[in-house]
């Protein structure tokens, strides 16, 4: 006689519905298990299954990583990190993506999202407050 299933197994999804729900592909899904970011299926083989627990840790991640952050990070977060943590100086041989980013001819901005902590709106508002000091600092009667 099999147990009664908890309510949180009560609704069941394959991994091309998890990840349709999380807005990932399945390969990502699949990625994310063998990384231990997110729990692995319940069943085996062709039967395996995902609930809710799944589809909450996949959208936590997606958040996190459409915010910039690295999965680096991201494995910090979930083993209990505070999200609003600085950032870890990169260690030799750490891979990074940077933005460069032109504000005029002469004056650029070089930001790696993940490690400065922002978000692609704060990071937008950033570059506007800065583009306004250096129109500022140019033309001072303006």
């Amino acid at each position: 006689m099999t147990p009664d299933p908890t309510p949180e197994e009560s609704r069941r999804y394959t991994i091309h519905e998890i990840a349709s729900l999380a807005g990932l592909s399945t390969r990502t899904v699949r990625y994310y298990i063998a990384e231990a970011l997110v729990d692995r299926p319940l069943g085996t083989k062709r039967g395996a299954w995902y609930v809710q627990r799944h589809l909450e840790q996949l959208l936590l991640i997606r958040r996190w990583t459409d915010a910039g952050l690295s999965l680096d990070r991201v494995r910090e977060l979930q083993a209990g990190a505070p999200e609003d943590a600085p950032p870890r100086p990169a260690r030799p041989g750490t891979v990074e993506v940077w933005s460069r980013i032109t504000l005029a001819d002469g004056l650029e901005l070089q930001v790696e999202p993940g490690r400065a902590g922002l978000s692609p709106e704060q990071l937008r508002e950033l570059l506007r407050e800065v583009t306004a000091a250096y129109h500022r600092a140019r033309d001072p009667g303006r």
